[in-house]
């Protein structure tokens, strides 16, 4: 029987006056390789903290049977040596003073799989990696030989690595068998089971609710009758009989349509899956480009400080193309959207182009505005599709409600792209806007791009994300675009 390395059982734990997570039974065994899934705020780094002893519970039973390693998704990086093989393996400078987002992760993961534990807990490891640090991720933790609980936005890499997924919501966590894909497919079955169900309540609610009517006309008429009755009750004999008769009839009925009515109320209630409204972003007149290409290159040379980084490179985005900009790190992506942002020397760009630019950096606002003022104050579009954008990306209630400058990290760049595609701009340049999304902000991002009549040139290294909505892919590699 397999080891059992972490028990919960009745734990509750609350932060002020909100529970985040109430957790009557749950167990990680010794070969579990765990995908923990759940919308912002979900709770799911909460509990990524408990079982690493970061928090502990308000109420409940935590028992830890194993050594475990911890990475942790915000944490900078320790003082802990790491294996100087690893550290050339993952391209890690050897000052520690100064490290990217990039070389921090990477440092980390190094650290990490130095000496072995039977357990490993990793929260959103491939942040900042770009697709040579999730493979060797993936090298790393494909044959692992202990108790994997993994968080990450990354489809593709919770795909291949993980065979059950937790998912946390509203403070409860629901176990399903499978990976990530696996996953998504019995919530479909369940959302089309939860259809087909309101479907059968509305379809029977319907039948009962006819039958009552029925049986009120049926007593209605046999009202009609005995009024008759009593009129010709002086040339009739038995007349007690046949009044008596008609009034027992129809209390009868009546007592019958009650009954049907005592049924309805009865009904188990289901209720249909909420769709989200169909985002349509519709570019105005003034927008439109009439360039085959906005944006051109020709034996263009791209230069950060004194390091070269693009040369003599040409090429042509074509017009309301979603392109994918692929590449290592350090290889130039992000200095290229931001010469082409300030229309940087080398660059044709089209004279009518408005251009938004969605840049790797913590977003903060200033003013008194509302999240939903925010946006009005910002676009055209009406009320109703601001709120259904917003929707989308798990802005909801009291959400609208908030001012921007109350807003988290997380919270500001959601906001963020939302201005960019509800704006009057028909060029985006996105640079690396997947990385602090989850899985559900991320399919909301996918719809937008998918609803955009504009071009979008964007970076991102989420391999299902480039595969759902890109046309076309170039990659930056020796200095030349591909």
């Amino acid at each position: 029987m397999e080891k059992v390395c972490f028990e919960l059982e009745n734990v509750v734990v609350t932060y002020l006056d909100k529970e985040l997570l109430n957790i009557e039974k749950l167990a990680v065994h010794q070969f579990d390789r765990i995908g923990i899934v759940g919308k912002n705020g979900a709770g799911k780094s909460t509990l990524m903290k408990l079982l690493a002893g970061k928090i502990q519970p308000v109420s409940g039973k935590l028992k830890r049977h194993v050594h475990f390693g911890y990475f942790e998704q915000m944490e900078a990086p320790t003082l802990i040596e790491a294996d100087p093989q690893l550290l050339g393996k993952l391209a890690v400078p050897t000052y520690s003073e100064g490290l990217s987002g990039g070389e921090q992760t990477r440092l980390k993961l190094a650290q990490l799989f130095t000496s072995y534990e039977e357990a490993l807990l990793i929260d959103e490891p491939t942040t900042h990696l770009d697709q040579l640090g999730i493979s060797f991720l993936l090298d790393e933790l494909r044959y692992y030989y202990g108790a994997l609980i993994l968080i990450s936005h990354d489809r593709a890499v919770l795909d291949e690595l993980v065979t059950t997924i937790w998912e946390v919501d509203g403070g409860k966590v629901t176990i399903y068998s499978g990976n990530y894909n696996e996953y998504a497919m019995q919530k479909q079955l369940e959302q089309d089971q939860q259809n087909q169900a309101h479907e059968q309540y509305l379809k029977e609610k319907s039948r009962l609710e006819k039958a009552v009517d029925e049986k009120m006309k049926k007593a209605e008429k046999i009202a009609q009758a005995g009024n008759m009755s009593k009129r010709e009750a002086n040339a009739k004999p038995n007349r007690m009989f046949m009044t008596k008769s008609k009034g027992t009839s129809q209390k009868a009925v009546q007592r019958a349509a009650k009954a049907i009515e005592h049924r309805i109320g009865k009904l188990h209630k289901a209720e249909a899956v909420q769709e989200e409204r169909k985002i349509v972003f519709r570019q105005s007149k003034a927008l439109e480009l009439h360039n085959k290409y906005p944006i051109m290159a020709d034996r263009f040379t791209l230069h950060a400080q004194d390091k070269v980084l693009l040369h003599e490179v040409s090429f042509q985005i074509p017009l309301g193309k979603k392109i994918a900009l692929k590449g290592n790190n350090g290889s130039g992506k992000s200095t290229l959207l931001k010469h082409i942002a300030n229309n940087g020397e080398g660059i044709t760009i089209s004279p009518k182009a408005k251009i938004g630019y969605f840049h790797q950096m913590s977003y903060q606002f200033a003013g008194e505005e509302t999240v939903l003022q925010f946006l009005k104050n910002r676009s055209e579009y009406d009320e109703s599709l601001l709120r259904s954008v917003l929707h989308s990306m798990q802005f909801a209630g009291t959400d609208l409600q908030k001012k921007i400058t109350t807003l988290s990290g997380g919270e500001a760049i959601r906001l963020q792209l939302c201005q960019l595609f509800l704006g009057n701009y028909n060029i985006l340049l996105l640079d690396e806007p997947t990385n602090f999304l989850d899985i559900q902000a991320l399919e909301a991002l996918e719809q937008f791009i998918a609803a955009y009549e504009g071009t979008i040139i964007f970076v991102t290294h989420d391999k299902n994300f480039i595969d759902n909505v890109a046309d076309i892919q170039f990659t930056v590699h020796n200095k030349k675009i591909l």
